[in-house]
């Protein structure tokens, strides 16, 4: 991917963008905690750092950033170790920009929904920051060791912010979640070693290893290094198992994070560097991708059936919608791509929301059983509205994000000609039993919590306040926007993806825009 010297900036955003919040959490080291008037001030400035970095976001890729153009943008280099290769190497393109806005936004709303968290607040939004540091860090950076420490780093916090302020099996979850992404990260340092020590010279830069095109046998097990480093973090079947638990013992700020943005870590780097880096391999592997994309969608709308919990009915409600993300992905062509970025972004609003609701109403009952709730919309129907008009998000219905990006995806595959009509046929038919399947789990959950027998201990429970129902409106509305406009989100990435579509398949490709419009 080129980069022109019109993309480079003389003010380093991108890198305020990435360091604000974490010296922010230096910052809030210097203020006690058990100082009466202090009591609040780790709570305030986080959500301020975090909104000051947000509104930075906004500018950066609303008013600074060419949606018209497929190069990095806004890039900044700084040799910084230079015996071992090592640049500060930022830049922005239309795979990264809407992710890094879709982070920055529910940084902010998770921050602001950890509102009333006493237990070590100092230690709690210090971590929060350093995390909003690494997810950013994650999809701006050009150089693959910074890559990986950014990827590295963000595991940290979310191990401990698990660990300390979870559930009663909160260790379990915490110690399932470190282990499983701490060695599939070793595939991917090994398989992104293997690719810089690969030309005449080594080196990290990911514009310089994308440029290389490997194929063979070394390009295949690369991709598969990377596919299965990666792909725990989407997560895959069977990689996935450490997603229920940990969303099972997580407060709902962390499920937020964990669903809104980590998960989005895993398409993006597929995207990155599965496709991006090995074309030629892509092509061979995407009817295998698209299959497990499929198992993905099956798999986990199956699993949500047996859970009784609301929060890991939700989780495994996850995996079967990014297993959508897997055929998009599959499909190598500008729509299935197209669909695919959509997804994550529909995902991401969409899964923050429900695990917002979802904490909002165990704050009011102290469960998350749901043969344990009833009736509750009569005392929470507000509550209920949101939740209801999240599920139905989730389950894809027309004229809400879920629907556009799930349509796009399955556009991709039927457009795909060079896959057979059968292939097609069987990946549209049992990818449409997932979409059968979910209104069925999914509404089944909101008629036995909200409008199943009335427990009488929940008849007196608080509605939702203000701040809650901001917090709320700030992830649904989006969903509603992008299913009647979904223009204000494919411009943004749409050149990139037609620009990656046109590396995989040398026919002329239906762009996103003209079939959205």
């Amino acid at each position: 991917m080129a980069i022109t010297e019109a993309s480079q900036t003389s003010y380093p955003l991108l890198s305020t963008i990435v360091l604000l919040p974490a010296i922010g959490a230096l910052v809030l080291q210097l203020f006690k905690e058990e100082d009466g008037d202090n009591s609040n001030i780790h709570r305030n400035l986080a959500i301020g750092i975090l909104l000051a970095d947000f509104l930075l976001i906004i500018f950066a890729f609303n008013f600074l950033f060419d949606k018209s153009s497929s190069e990095l943008q806004l890039v900044e280099r700084i040799s910084w170790l230079p015996s071992i290769g090592l640049e500060w190497s930022l830049g922005a393109d239309g795979l990264s920009a809407p992710l890094v806005v879709l982070s920055g936004l529910i940084s902010l709303l998770a921050a602001l929904t950890s509102w009333k968290i006493t237990n070590k607040p100092k230690l709690y939004f210090s971590l929060f920051l350093i995390q909003a540091s690494a997810q950013s860090l994650v999809f701006l950076s050009q150089d693959f060791l910074l890559f990986f420490l950014a990827w590295e780093l963000e595991l940290v916090p979310v191990y401990l912010l698990i660990a300390i302020w979870g559930g009663k099996r909160r260790l379990y979850a915490a110690t399932k979640f470190i282990l499983y992404t701490a060695l599939a990260s070793l595939l991917i340092l090994i398989s992104g070693l293997a690719l810089a020590l690969s030309g005449s010279e080594f080196s990290l830069n990911l514009t310089e290893l994308t440029a290389r095109s490997p194929s063979g046998t070394f390009a295949l097990l690369c991709y598969l290094g990377f596919l299965i480093g990666f792909g725990v973090k989407l997560p895959i079947f069977p990689l996935h198992t450490w997603l229920p638990d940990a969303h099972g013992e997580a407060n709902a700020p962390v499920s937020m994070l964990l669903a809104g943005i980590l998960l989005k870590m895993g398409g993006y780097a597929l995207l990155r560097f599965n496709v991006q880096m090995f074309p030629e391999t892509h092509i061979k592997f995407a009817p295998a991708l698209i299959v497990i994309g499929i198992v993905n969608i099956i798999y986990g709308a199956l699993n949500a059936f047996a859970q009784d919990n609301v929060k890991r009915r939700i989780a495994c409600s996850s995996v079967s919608h990014m297993g959508f993300v897997l055929v998009g992905i599959g499909a190598i062509n500008a729509l299935g791509l197209s669909g695919a970025m959509l997804q994550m972004i529909s995902h991401g609003l969409i899964a923050a929301a429900m695990f917002f609701i979802t904490g909002s109403f165990y704050e009011r009952t102290n469960t998350l059983s749901i043969p344990n709730m009833g009736g509750l919309a009569k005392v929470l129907p507000i509550t209920f509205a949101l939740f209801l008009m999240s599920s139905l998000a989730s389950l894809a219905l027309p004229g809400m994000s879920g629907f556009i990006s799930e349509i796009t995806i399955f556009l991709g595959v039927t457009s795909q000609e060079g896959f057979t009509s059968f292939f097609r046929s069987i990946t549209i038919l049992i990818a449409a039993i997932g979409l059968v399947l979910t209104p069925i789990y999914l509404l089944s959950m909101c008629r036995r919590v909200f409008f199943g027998p009335r427990i009488p201990a929940l008849a007196i429970i608080q509605e939702m306040n203000v701040r809650e129902l901001s917090i709320g409106l700030s992830l649904l509305i989006p969903t509603l926007v992008i299913g009647f406009w979904p223009k204000i989100a494919t411009t943004l990435y749409e050149t990139s993806t037609n620009a990656l579509a046109n590396t995989l398949t040398p026919q002329t490709l239906v762009s996103a825009s003209q079939a959205l419009s």
